[in-house]
């Protein structure tokens, strides 16, 4: 699941102008480069939207990315692809309550006489899927994940329009550990990679040329090396050193007490889950492309809903299941599909690459621009 979290939220709009204003200071600092900063919109002052593809080509682009990935990270992990809900029943406990603040878009059915709630993410589902439909350890399933985030804050990076692969695949006996977790986290990377390269060979010169080795980080360390700093913050200043990231270990509280981000306490082992971070060049920031993590087992989700407070989601017939042991114990994430795409091309705005609706000052901040939004 990606984003907030999708996607822990890689930056609110005030923190991209923040780590972005930090870190201009190497490029003579953006105002003095024409850049244009408003309270959650930034363009960079070089960004030439007119340099690299058109509109159409864009589009075409784009595809080109999407089969590329969704082929190469089936092949990887061994999936195969399903359909998937766009809304759950309020009350199976289903959807995911992402940082566990956000407001799901709930309606009532005629027929059915139910609340129905539209999806945050697939994580939950997907593992009830895999029971369901008698996957065995070693595979598993992905599909294409839309939702609707209505508390999203908008900026470059966020939409309240969320597309991304989510996938979950069963751990093969033995493997509930770390070492699997980063061996996963290694694939993905790799398609990655490999997208991005099929992506330049048709498209010469579009796009950052990315590293395949991955520094892999815990939050607690990240803590350890720069005290003074905010989460984000510490993020940019980790990846920009190291352009390929896995920050691991989040959820919990750090040893000063807080959270480096946060995390519903009933999908993701928070000792066992983690964000992948790509440096992206043209926002001069940490660009978050999935979050994804193994997911709670009996024992963790027990302690986990004890430590958020959240005993009475015991009930819910998914949760009692993971506490019985009746769901296969699973692995899986959500990887932005727009966040990819722009990264991929360079993009500045995720409205570049995605179809969405925006307030007035974002949709002024890119035409003055000249950053076409969909």
């Amino acid at each position: 699941m990606l984003g907030r979290s999708s996607l822990g939220s890689a930056f609110s709009g005030e923190n991209i102008g923040k780590a972005i204003a930090a870190q201009s200071k190497s490029k003579q600092g953006f105002q003095e480069k024409g850049a244009v900063l408003m309270s959650h919109t930034y363009i960079p002052g070089d960004y030439n939207p007119s340099a690299g593809l058109s509109v159409f080509e864009t589009q075409k682009a784009i595809d080109t990315i999407k089969i590329a990935f969704i082929r190469g990270l089936e092949k990887a992990l061994c999936l195969t692809r399903v359909s998937a809900p766009l809304f759950v029943e309020a009350s199976s406990g289903l959807n995911d309550d992402l940082n566990s603040v956000e407001r799901p878009v709930s309606f009532d059915t005629k027929e059915a006489g139910i609340t129905a709630q539209v999806v945050h993410s697939l994580a939950k589902w997907k593992r009830y899927a895999l029971n369901r439909y008698g996957f065995q350890p070693g595979y598993g399933i992905c599909t294409d994940m839309n939702a609707i985030r209505r508390d999203e804050d908008l900026d470059n990076l966020h939409s309240i329009y969320v597309d991304q692969w989510d996938w979950e695949a069963i751990i093969p006996e033995g493997k509930r550990n770390e070492a699997y977790l980063k061996e996963t986290v290694e694939k993905i990377v790799g398609v990655i990679c490999d997208t991005s390269e099929k992506l330049r060979g048709e498209y010469p010169g579009i796009g950052p040329v990315l590293s395949r080795e991955v520094s892999f980080v815990t939050a607690q360390e990240l803590e350890d090396l720069y005290p003074d700093n905010t989460p984000k913050e510490r993020e940019n200043l980790y990846v920009r050193e190291h352009p390929t990231t896995f920050i691991m270990q989040i959820g919990g509280r750090l040893r000063s007490g807080e959270k480096h981000d946060g995390r519903a306490p009933d999908y993701d082992d928070w000792k066992l889950n983690g964000d992948i971070l790509i440096w992206d060049d043209v926002l001069g920031c940490a660009l978050e492309v999935s979050s994804m993590g193994i997911r709670v087992d009996a024992c963790s989700m027990d302690a986990q809903l004890r430590e958020a407070g959240c005993d009475e989601r015991r009930k819910y017939p998914f949760h009692q299941k993971v506490l019985d042991g009746t769901l296969p114990l699973t692995i899986g994430g959500g990887i932005g599909q727009s966040r990819l795409c722009m990264l991929l091309l360079g993009k500045v705005h995720i409205g570049e690459v995605q179809v969405s609706v925006w307030d007035e000052e974002t949709k002024r901040a890119c035409e003055e621009a000249g950053v076409p939004l969909l």
